[in-house]
Order: C-alpha cells, then structure tokens, then sequence
C-alpha cells in the first residue's frame, strides 16, 4: 500500500491527540484492532468490544466512562454496532465518532478495518 508523507503526519498527530486524552476511553472490535493501535503507539485505555458478550452487557460496562471513543471497522457489521452503541448509550454518556471520521479521512478510505493500521508501523519506530 501507498503511504504519503502527509499521511504518516497526520497519523502521528492523531495518535498523539488520542493519547492527550483524559477520562476517555477507545472501544475497538477485538484483540487485533487493539494490537494495532500499541503497534502505532497509542498508550490510552482501549476496551474489546467482543469481550463483554453483547451488546447490552458491552452498554451497561461503559456507561461510567465520561467520554467513549468508538473505532469499530468500517465494514456493514462495524456500522451496525456503532449505530447500536450509539442508540445503547446516547443519553448515558459522551459518544466521539469524530475520531473515526479522522482517521478515514487522514488514511483516505484505505483503511476499512482497525487491524490495517499496523501496516503504519514501520513509521512509528
């Protein structure tokens, strides 16, 4: 894959203004949209969605956090559940899927799935 200099910039930025934040945390699919996201060198708190067994039990264990950052994939299942989180949670806390559109923005729709990113990681040695 391609990779321009302005978007190795850019996604250093971005990193960089995720790790800035406090009481936040980032929910991505799984273990390898984790993985991922160390690899470029994000240090925050990430919770699996896949781990708490549903949707509404994935709901009720994130409402205490201020702010959720949702980074589900791009593809028909990831919009699904980021509707559903949305609905799930709306009036019990914030929910930022700015940074979702960041980062298709920054990485110009060739990303779809979270665990793509590793393929940045050669620039964030």
């Amino acid at each position: 894959m391609f990779v321009t200099e302005q978007e190795i910039s850019e996604l250093h930025c971005f990193i960089f203004q995720l790790n800035s934040l406090r009481d936040a945390v980032v929910v991505v699919e799984g273990k390898r949209d984790f993985n991922a996201l160390r690899k470029i060198g994000f240090q925050g708190k990430i919770l699996e969605f896949h781990k708490f067994g549903g949707i509404h039990n994935f709901a009720d264990s994130v409402a205490k956090y201020k702010k959720i950052i949702l980074l589900f994939d791009r593809d028909r299942k990831g919009r699904y559940l980021t509707g559903k989180t949305v609905q799930l949670l709306q009036r019990r806390t914030s929910v930022d899927l700015a940074y979702k559109k960041k980062l298709q923005r920054i990485t110009k729709g060739k990303i779809m799935f979270v665990e793509q990113l590793v393929c940045y990681e050669s620039y964030f040695a």
